[in-house]
């Protein structure tokens, strides 16, 4: 089952892509794909960035080069990050960019 739909977020990272499309977690590369599941669908939902602020999530606007981008922990070091332009969430990535 689709977590989110294919047309809301531009998902950069091929296997977060093919998860959300299709709900298979197998290119995904992550442990914790229920944690995943439930930040697509938080973000799917969002009217802004403040909605991802949720306990545990860590939601913080990165620096430098890339203000603007969001990331929300994911699963270990990996942070599924994005960027807001309003209305909508875009540049969905799931990243380890540490």
């Amino acid at each position: 089952m689709p977590c989110i739909s294919s047309h809301d977020p531009l998902v950069q990272q091929t296997g977060l892509r093919l998860f959300a499309e299709t709900g298979d977690p197998k290119k995904l590369g992550v442990e914790n794909v229920t944690r995943v599941r439930r930040i697509l669908v938080q973000l799917d939902a969002a009217t802004s960035p403040e909605d991802m602020n949720l306990p545990g999530y860590r939601v913080h606007e990165l620096s430098g080069s890339r203000i603007g981008t969001h990331a929300v922990r994911a699963s270990g070091n990996h942070r599924i990050t994005f960027r807001w332009d309003a209305p909508d969430v875009t540049n969905v990535d799931l990243e380890d960019y540490h």
